[in-house]
């Protein structure tokens, strides 16, 4: 019976321990266990930087696991409302970028992503004019012909809604080469996973996303990219860039890293120091050559400060399109 009793408490102290373990966010090996949630489908620009950064975090020993998992809806509206009550939680952060804020304001949340905690901006991202391989566009003048002819049967796929990148980025380029923004057939998907279905099926002419979502689909002929929205080409991506092209425009999309409210300093500083140990790995500086990305990374009060500004862009531009 001793023996017995001696093995019951063993089995109850084990439990206890891996509850408290949980409960103050730590794995066995007294680093933090993390939870990044991506506001978007798998196979999308936030899903492809959440798990990249995980996978370095993890194998560099700056974390220990972290989950990565999807939540789906509104273009990360859904998500950004989750965080939003999650407050005070300490384990918890989430990838997001101009889309989210787009999506809060489109979807009327009056939630903002400033009201969440910043914790870090990571990269820019350059947009994209991507057409199936079998598409009647070979160039960018062969797409703007058709546009600039008929822009209501020119269907532009984007993978956020109106106010988010791909949609901001279609409304600068009708305004650039002289068509009305209004007059843009604009389709919204759900994050790059789903905008990449609607392109392989011809279920819209062109995307204006960014290339580092396609890469593979690119790389094995599936799409072509018609031109690039960055100031220089995209190292590995065979097409020339707007302003090259004659077309004076630039466009960057970006992408960075949120918290729950509520949490303490102490935890967001954790946090800002396990993203400022990613960024200085050689593994993450690799990833952003790999898939295009601009390093803008920038923590704190500039990290507050640049959100705000993204949302009087964000509110602004949909006032001047009457979409608010």
């Amino acid at each position: 019976m001793t023996r017995l009793f001696a093995c019951w408490m063993a089995a109850v102290l084990a439990v206890a321990l891996t509850a408290a373990c949980e409960s103050t966010g730590r794995d066995g090996g007294g680093l933090y266990s993390l939870r990044m949630m991506v506001p978007n489908s798998p196979g999308g620009g936030y899903d492809l930087t959440a798990r990249t950064a995980v996978k370095i975090m993890e194998d560099e020993g700056i974390t220990g696991r972290v989950e990565v998992f999807n939540v789906i809806g509104d273009s990360g509206a859904v998500a950004l409302a989750r965080l939003m009550n999650e407050v005070g939680n300490d384990d918890l952060m989430m990838t997001m970028g101009l889309g989210v804020v787009g999506a809060s304001y489109t979807y009327g949340s009056g939630i903002r992503v400033s009201d969440a905690t910043a914790v870090a901006k990571l990269i820019e991202d350059p947009g994209a004019i991507v057409v199936p391989a079998d598409s009647p566009f070979a160039t960018l003048d062969d797409f703007l012909a058709a546009w600039r002819a008929d822009p209501s049967a020119v269907t532009i796929g984007g993978g956020s809604s109106p106010g988010g990148p791909d949609h901001l980025f279609a409304m600068e380029l009708a305004d650039a080469v002289g068509l009305d923004p209004l007059a843009v057939n604009y389709i919204t998907h759900d994050g790059g996973g789903d905008l990449l279905a609607a392109l392989l099926g011809d279920e819209v002419t062109v995307s204006t996303s960014s290339p580092g979502e396609f890469l593979a689909q690119i790389s094995a002929g599936r799409l072509r990219v018609l031109a690039v929205s960055s100031a220089a080409p995209v190292p590995g991506i065979a097409a020339p860039t707007l302003r090259g092209s004659g077309i004076d425009l630039t466009v960057a999309n970006w992408r960075g890293v949120l918290a729950p409210p509520g949490i303490s300093a102490s935890v967001r500083d954790s946090m800002v120091d396990r993203l400022t140990a990613l960024h200085d790995t050689t593994r993450w500086k690799q990833a952003l050559v790999r898939y295009g990305w601009t390093d803008a990374f920038s923590t704190g009060a500039e990290f507050e400060r640049f959100l705000h500004q993204q949302d009087d862009l964000v509110s602004a531009t949909l006032a001047g399109l009457g979409l608010s």
